[in-house]
């Protein structure tokens, strides 16, 4: 077993101690996001080749690139407004919103005009390492610690891995996983729970607080999943590009995530005024933007190419990652190009 951080075994265990066992959400709570000793909130987490796992922009600007050429759509799709707004939530250090605004302003200058970045991150530490990365941008940014502090706006909330890392509970078949201490490991002990108690509150409790901000719109996630789940949570733990057998290994220094339900994402949006817009995987996603822009394929040197694979190749990034849109005072139908090859959304997710 990997030794975790002391401080932070120090806290859950004098938790428990105090209160009993407790929930999985809450201990994940801590784990990843305590302001001192999380695995995000200290800055510790750590993406790409030397870090613990790679994402979509760990693979290089391209998806950046291209993310920015479906911004640019949805931009025109609204009516060009001057005050078009894209808000990014898990920024990390900031290097997709610099991807972004690259490619905005060599391709587009009147969207680039337009356009205004807000990141949501609520870690000064992150905001640091964010702002040196987009320093060329200064005057297009502006930082937030939370959704409520928001101003309402138009345009796009955009996520990339973002839901995965919210806390979840571990709930099947009426029953729920704790986390105990039995005065030297931690362990999982169960207890009864009502059928109707929701394992991903938070995720849903953050669906609501984005529409509540939206005024016209869409919102982008894309993040790895299932659609119409019908258990529990399944959890990932990640430290240098390995899987650890358990999340109580590592604590603190390993990344615990869980596969995003869907389904239920969705039926939370159009409760709260949201209409799904399209749903695929992240293959068909990007394929789709790259056939409305064809010239974004050509003239892409070997590095390009080789990033561009990995974004696409079903055995890659292409089938691991899925993309969620919900859409709010706009019309959804035709499909925004990185739908324009999705099966039928509604269908899909079972809703």
């Amino acid at each position: 077993m990997w030794n975790g951080n002391p401080a932070i075994l120090r806290l859950i265990r004098a938790e428990i101690k105090t209160r009993g066992p407790v929930s999985f959400a809450w201990f994940m709570q801590q784990v990843l996001y305590h302001p001192e000793y999380g695995y995000y909130s200290s800055g510790r987490c750590a993406i790409g080749r030397r870090g613990d796992y790679f994402t979509n922009v760990s693979v290089g600007p391209l998806f950046g690139h291209l993310l920015a050429v479906q911004f640019a759509e949805i931009w025109h799709r609204l009516g060009k407004p001057y005050n078009f707004v894209i808000v990014e939530q898990g920024a990390h250090h900031g290097d997709f919103a610099r991807d972004v605004l690259e490619s905005a302003r060599k391709h587009w200058s009147d969207f680039f005009a337009a356009l205004r970045y807000k990141i949501v991150e609520p870690f000064s530490i992150l905001q640091g390492r964010q702002s040196q990365t987009l320093q060329a941008f200064r005057d297009k940014l502006e930082w937030y610690d939370s959704i409520d502090a928001l101003q309402p706006f138009t345009g796009v909330h955009f996520s990339n891995e973002l839901l995965d890392a919210m806390p979840v509970r571990l709930i099947a078949g009426g029953m729920e996983k704790l986390v105990d201490f039995d005065g030297k490991n931690l362990l999982f002990v169960e207890r009864s729970v009502h059928d109707s108690e929701k394992f991903n509150q938070a995720a849903l409790d953050w669906v609501e607080n984005v529409a509540a901000k939206l005024q016209s719109g869409y919102i982008l996630a894309v993040d790895y999943g299932k659609p119409q789940s019908k258990s529990q949570a399944t959890i990932q733990v990640r430290a240098q590009h390995r899987y650890l057998d358990s999340p109580f290994d590592g604590i603190g220094y390993a990344d615990i995530t869980a596969h995003v339900d869907w389904t239920s994402i969705a039926r939370c949006a159009e409760r709260r005024g949201l209409r799904l817009a399209g749903f695929t995987d992240q293959h068909h996603f990007l394929t789709g933007i790259i056939s409305e822009w064809p010239g974004l394929a050509q003239d892409i040197g070997a590095k390009t190419k080789r990033a561009l694979q990995t974004l696409l190749h079903p055995e890659m990034l292409g089938r691991s990652f899925q993309v969620l849109a919900l859409g709010k005072g706009v019309v959804v139908a035709p499909s925004l190009a990185g739908f324009k090859f999705a099966q039928n959304s509604h269908q899909t997710l079972g809703i």
